[in-house]
Parts: structure tokens; C-alpha cells; sequence
């Protein structure tokens, strides 16, 4: 399990609030966090595994159940990105029993780690909600303005090599608006979730705070969002069985994100 002994580097003001220290890290860090997500992963296999499993094939039964309507399979593919923080909470609840040395807990313990915040993380999944709901109109508008009249009938059409180069401009827009708001959500939930789980704060200090931790290592996480995105689309390419795998590899491994950028000796006040 990796450690971090260097002090926090910048204490964050805002509004009379009282935030923790954000650390500085390097561009080493994001894959020493796969290491020990992949640690974490390997002790406690049976039910990371079994999350996984069902985390994919909630995925599956969403992109496969909207498929033949193009923006909302589209909506809810780029949309997982979105929400996988919170599903995510069941590993850093598995994590945080590792790292002091406790008990693997029972199977549905992790679905419940919400009660030790829970109306925090409510807000926050009604944000996320939100956003998701914000992102399907505007997956909606763009397909209507780019695609209307083109033929395309499913994702599959979609996909195709030959509708990709037809329709550049429709690609780029929606990388452009994804791009966006991916960045955004990023940035208020890569650290702010595990802080929620872990601590006893209110839902505005965990969204500052993470977006703090992103603003002053913009760069280094950058890179991690872009390993996080590029590991969630291998597995989405393999109709979402590495997403068994993966998702919970990349859930151990932001908890152990969460550790390193945010100073440990604080106490929410």
C-alpha cells in the first residue's frame, strides 16, 4: 500500500470553510495507484469480483436495452464515466478496511457504506443524476442537429467506420460537449467521494476539496483521467466483460488517489 510522507503543500481557503491540505504529487503517481488498486483488488478478489460483475452487466443491460435509439446508447455509454464514482463507493469501502487492517466485510456490506454519510452522498448522486439527465438532452440536441435525416437507426450504424468520417463534425461537437462536462464531473468527484465515505463532511467541503486537488495537480490528474477514460472504453470495447475487471481495479485505485492528495491529520471541524 503506497504511502505519502511529504506534507501538504498548499491549505486551501474558501469562504470561511475549513478544507484539509492538497498534495502535490508527480506523474508516477496515477500508476502507483493502479499498482495498489491491483494489490487491494487481489486480497479482497471474491467481492471486488462479484461488483464487478454486476456493474458490468448493469452496463450491459442499459447500452444493449437502448440500442436501437442512438443518442440515449450514446447518452449512457459516455454517461457511465459520469456515475461510476458513486458506484465505485462499494471499493473504496473495501479499500478503507484494508488499509487499517480489518475484515473483508460480508458481501452486501460495501451497498451499505452510504450510511456513514448519508446525506452527502445523497446530494451528491442527485448531482450526478442531474448531470446525466443534462447530458442525455444535450446528446439528444446534437444528434438531432447532425445526424437528423442520415439513416442512422442504431449504435451499431453509429459506430460504423464509414458514418465516422461522413459525419466529422458531428464526432467532434460530441467530444467537444463530452469532453466538458467529463472534465467537470472529474473534477468535483475524483477525490470528494472517497472523502465522503472516509469523513464525517458536508457535501460543499468534499466538491471544493476536490476540485482543489484537481485545480493544483491539473497536469498529473489530467493523466489520470485520461488512464481512468481510456481503461473504462477497453472494457466498453469488449461489450463489457473487462469492465468485470477493470471497474473495480480503478475503484481500488481512487481510494488510493484519495489518500495521497488529500492531507490524512485533518479533521473535518
Amino acid at each position: 500500500m503506497s504511502t505519502h510522507t511529504e506534507p501538504a503543500v498548499f491549505h486551501p481557503q474558501a469562504a470561511r470553510m475549513s478544507l484539509p491540505g492538497i498534495r502535490n504529487v508527480t506523474f508516477a503517481q496515477p500508476f502507483h495507484w493502479l499498482r495498489d488498486g491491483a494489490k487491494d483488488m487481489a486480497k479482497a478478489w471474491p467481492l471486488s469480483l462479484f461488483y464487478g460483475i454486476v456493474f458490468a452487466l448493469l452496463g450491459y443491460g442499459l447500452v444493449h436495452g437502448a440500442w436501437g435509439k442512438p443518442h440515449l446508447a450514446m447518452a449512457l455509454t459516455s454517461g457511465f464515466l459520469f456515475v461510476a464514482p458513486l458506484l465505485a463507493t462499494v471499493f473504496y469501502c473495501v479499500s478503507h478496511r484494508l488499509e487499517h487492517h480489518h475484515k473483508l466485510p460480508n458481501l452486501w456490506v460495501p451497498l451499505l457504506s452510504w450510511r456513514a454519510n448519508p446525506a452527502s452522498l445523497g446530494l451528491f448522486a442527485l448531482m450526478l443524476v442531474f448531470v446525466l439527465s443534462v447530458w442525455e438532452r444535450i446528446s439528444a440536441i446534437l444528434v438531432g442537429l447532425f445526424l437528423s435525416g442520415s439513416g442512422i437507426g442504431s449504435l451499431s450504424d453509429l459506430l460504423s467506420v464509414s458514418a465516422v468520417q461522413q459525419h466529422t463534425d458531428f464526432v467532434l461537437a460530441y467530444l467537444a460537449f463530452g469532453g466538458v462536462m467529463a472534465l467537470m464531473v472529474f473534477s468535483l468527484s475524483v477525490v470528494s467521494l472517497p472523502m465522503l465515505l472516509h469523513r464525517k463532511v458536508d457535501f460543499a467541503t468534499a466538491l471544493v476539496t476536490s476540485f482543489m486537488a484537481t485545480r493544483l495537480n491539473f497536469a498529473v490528474m489530467l493523466l489520470w483521467g485520461v488512464l481512468i477514460a481510456g481503461l473504462i472504453a477497453v472494457a466498453m470495447a469488449t461489450d463489457f466483460i473487462a469492465m468485470a475487471v477493470i471497474f473495480p481495479w480503478l475503484g481500488h485505485a481512487s481510494w488510493h488517489a484519495y489518500r495521497e492528495l488529500v492531507e490524512r491529520e485533518w479533521q473535518a471541524k
